[in-house]
C-alpha cells in the first residue's frame, strides 16, 4: 500500500484548526556549532506533547459512527497513547490503551487525564499486538496501530508539508532532513511529503543504539529485528522490527540511517535545555543527538531536525541534567 502526497494533504485538512502548526525555529548557536543553517521542528509543542496527535486524529476522525460507538484500542509506550486518548476525547470515542508497565509515569498520567482506560503489559515478555487484538475481538472495537496504518502515516506526514513550506517562507531549500525512527510511521509520512515537495532533500533516520533495526535493514535490504537483550532509555523508539507498511516507504525514501547511544542522547537533551531552551524527551532528541555527535554531517548544509516529543519524566530529566546518564 502506498501513501501519496494527496493523502497527506487530505489529512492536513482534517487537522486544520486542531493540530498545532509547530514553528520552524533557528538558533545562531546551533548554526555555529554544526556549521550550517539548521532549522528545528519542535513537536514538543504539539498537542499532548508529541507528533502522535496528528496521525491519531486523522485515523479516528475517519471511523464510521458505528465504529466510534464501539470504541478503539491502541498500544503504545506513551506518545501514541496520549495522541489516541486526546483524539478519542475530542471525537467522543471510548478508548483503551495497552501500555508497557515501565512506561514513563508522565505519559501514563497524561493518557489517563484524557479519559482513556489503560491495560498494562510487560514489554519484554508479552505481545502488545496480541493483547490489543484480543481486546478488540472481545469488545468489537477498532485497533489503532501506532505506525503501521495508512491513515496514521498520512497524518504524521503533515509534519513534512509544514517543514518544507515553512523553510520556503524563510527563503530556504532543505539539503537534509534528520528525523527519529521507531516503527517508522513519522519518517515514512514525513519523507513522502518532503520527497514530493523537495525531491533533492536527503532524509536520514536516527535510532537508539541496539534498536537500530531500520538502519540495519537499509544496509541488508530486508527487515531486521533487534537483539532481545537490547535496552535504551529512549522509550518512545523501542520497536522490535520495521513496520510492514512503513519499511518499503522508508527503504525507498531514506538516504540512510544512524544509531546514537544513550549518553549521546542525554548530552543532546542537556544541550536542548541549556542552549535551545527546549525540554525534549530521549526518543524525541535522537535526531539532534546524531547531528551534535557528527553522525549526520550538516556542515555547509541547510537542514531540518525533528524534535518529535517532550514527554519526559521529571525525575529522569533531572538525572539527565545532572549528568548522571
Amino acid at each position: 500500500m502506498t501513501i501519496a502526497l494527496a493523502d497527506i494533504q487530505a489529512a492536513a485538512g482534517r487537522l486544520k484548526g486542531l493540530a498545532v502548526e509547530t514553528p520552524l525555529i533557528e538558533n545562531p548557536a546551533l548554526n555555529a556549532r554544526l556549521g550550517g543553517r539548521i532549522f528545528l521542528k519542535p513537536e514538543t509543542l504539539q498537542r499532548a506533547g508529541a507528533f502522535k496527535f496528528r496521525g491519531a486524529y486523522n485515523r479516528l476522525s475517519q471511523l464510521s459512527d458505528a465504529e466510534k460507538a464501539r470504541g478503539v484500542v491502541a498500544f503504545s509506550s506513551g506518545n501514541h497513547a496520549q495522541g489516541v486518548a486526546l483524539a478519542a476525547r475530542l471525537l467522543d470515542i471510548p478508548a483503551l490503551i495497552v501500555m508497557p508497565s515501565d512506561a514513563p509515569s508522565v505519559k501514563v498520567e497524561a493518557t489517563r487525564s484524557f479519559g482513556a482506560e489503560i491495560r498494562f503489559y510487560d514489554r519484554f515478555t508479552e505481545d502488545r499486538i496480541a493483547i490489543a487484538d484480543q481486546i478488540a475481538a472481545e469488545r468489537g472495537c477498532t485497533v489503532v496501530p501506532s505506525y503501521d496504518d495508512p491513515h496514521i502515516i498520512a497524518g504524521q506526514g503533515t509534519l513534512g508539508i509544514e517543514i518544507v513550506e515553512q523553510a520556503a517562507a524563510r527563503g530556504a531549500k532543505l539539503d537534509t532532513l534528520v528525523c527519529c525512527v521507531g516503527g517508522g510511521g513519522l519518517i515514512a509520512g514525513t519523507s513522502t511529503a518532503v520527497k514530493a515537495l523537495s525531491p533533492d532533500t536527503a532524509i536520514w533516520g536516527v535510532e537508539p543504539a541496539g534498536f537500530d533495526e531500520t538502519r540495519r535493514s537499509l544496509e541488508s535490504g530486508r527487515r531486521e529485528t533487534i537483539d532481545k537483550d537490547a535496552r535504551s532509555f529512549c522509550d518512545a523508539l523501542l520497536t522490535p522490527i520495521p513496520g510492514e507498511l512503513t519499511w518499503p516507504i522508508n527503504q525507498k525514501n531514506l538516504a540512510g540511517g544512524v544509531a546514537v547511544t544513550d549518553p549521546e542522547v542525554a548530552e543532546a537533551m542537556r544541550y536542548a535545555f541549556s542552549v535551545l531552551k527546549l525540554v525534549v524527551e530521549p526518543g524525541g532528541c535522537v535526531a539532534l543527538a546524531a547531528a551534535l555527535a557528527g553522525k549526520v554531517d550538516l556542515k555547509g548544509k541547510t537542514a531540518a531536525i525533528v524534535l518529535s516529543g517532550g514527554n519526559v519524566d521529571p525525575e529522569l530529566f533531572a538525572s539527565v541534567l545532572k549528568g548522571e546518564i
